[in-house]
């Protein structure tokens, strides 16, 4: 069973065909009884570990018919990796079924803080545990406090917001991911000289500031001969990004980077080909979606650093579900990577 298939209803059946065991040799796993190898062992408790299962814990919510209800705070909004997120979820409907899990979607406008923090405020009570894709801003930090201290379990996903009480983080090192895409650009345009353009959802993100200073620091540090221009930010939204990055392609005409933080890449690519540009300026940008598949094949886009949305998804419930269990996090649930895809190497 691979990491992307999401699984039904487990039985120990199925552990140990996944394990490469048989039954009666999980059950002694399972209850510590001696007779089995060191390296079966591993096997199989890393099976079980993989796939999140629980079977005492298990049986025992699903007798007393324990329902648990969590929300997942995403922004509105055309973002395709955040749509992304929300597919897996929606497929996971047979994991979740099984160990009696309610996953509720929330959208609502997360640049803005007093409409991200009245949206949190309205699931006080009601969820056992919270997944938001949030804004660092005190607003908001005030209002995961209080979830947290009304005894809910709180996750930031995507981008955290670490000054904030929140539970765990589950997402990519976006200053390693800022720090990639500065050496792609620097590396990427050789020897020339120029201007190079960075857009961004907002800075009150946190995983687009950190992005921003893991690229500010390399650029500064190793390809001092380039010109930062001054950021732009388009709320991660495609008609407000082309017109911004038109705007700034007319105004600089010696441009030979750019570098998308966040979401409104179509918009970007937009602005670059209608402007004649597409071929003469070196585009990285994040996460393989349809649209930038299609970018990176028809070479507009050169580079996408891309993130694994259903493993951010799967792990986003199982740390939350470990949190409600009081469980340890599994380190495969903290751990999501990043990919350096180009037209070449697409998976």
């Amino acid at each position: 069973m691979s990491e992307d298939t999401v699984s039904a209803a487990l039985t120990l059946k199925d552990i140990a065909r996944e394990a490469g065991v048989s039954l009666a040799t999980v059950d002694r796993v399972l209850h510590k009884r001696p007779g089995v190898r060191p390296d079966t062992v591993r096997r199989v408790q890393e099976t079980i570990a993989r796939n999140a299962f629980q079977p005492h814990v298990a049986a025992a919510e699903l007798a007393r018919g324990r329902t648990r209800r969590f929300a997942f705070v995403m922004p509105s909004g055309a973002n395709p990796f955040m749509q992304q997120i929300e597919a897996y979820l929606g497929e996971m409907s047979a994991w979740l079924s099984a160990r009696r899990l309610s996953v509720e979607m929330v959208s609502t406008d997360v640049f803005d803080p007093s409409v991200l923090a009245a949206s949190l405020e309205t699931l006080s009570g009601d969820y056992d545990g919270v997944a938001v894709v949030a804004l660092d801003h005190p607003g908001v930090r005030a209002a995961i406090n209080d979830l947290v201290d009304a005894g809910t379990k709180v996750v930031t996903l995507v981008s955290d917001v670490p000054s904030s009480r929140r539970h765990h983080y589950v997402g990519i090192d976006n200053i390693a991911a800022g720090r990639t895409a500065g050496a792609l650009v620097g590396r990427l345009v050789g020897q020339k000289s120029g201007k190079i353009a960075i857009i961004a959802g907002s800075q009150g993100l946190r995983d687009h500031a950190e992005r921003i200073f893991g690229f500010n620091q390399v650029m500064a540090s190793e390809f001092s001969h380039l010109d930062i221009l001054p950021l732009l930010e388009g709320r991660d939204e495609d008609d407000r990004s082309e017109q911004l990055i038109s705007r700034l392609l007319g105004k600089h005409p010696d441009i030979i980077g750019l570098y998308n933080v966040g979401a409104g890449t179509q918009g970007v690519a937009k602005a670059l080909t209608e402007g004649g540009r597409e071929k003469q300026i070196l585009f990285i940008a994040h996460d393989l979606t349809a649209m930038t598949r299609k970018l990176l094949l028809q070479g507009t886009l050169d580079v996408a650093i891309s993130q694994n949305p259903g493993h951010e998804a799967r792990a986003a419930v199982r740390v939350l579900l470990s949190l409600a269990r009081n469980e340890p996090i599994l380190s495969e649930q903290e751990n999501i990577r990043i990919d350096i895809l180009m037209r070449d190497n697409l998976p």
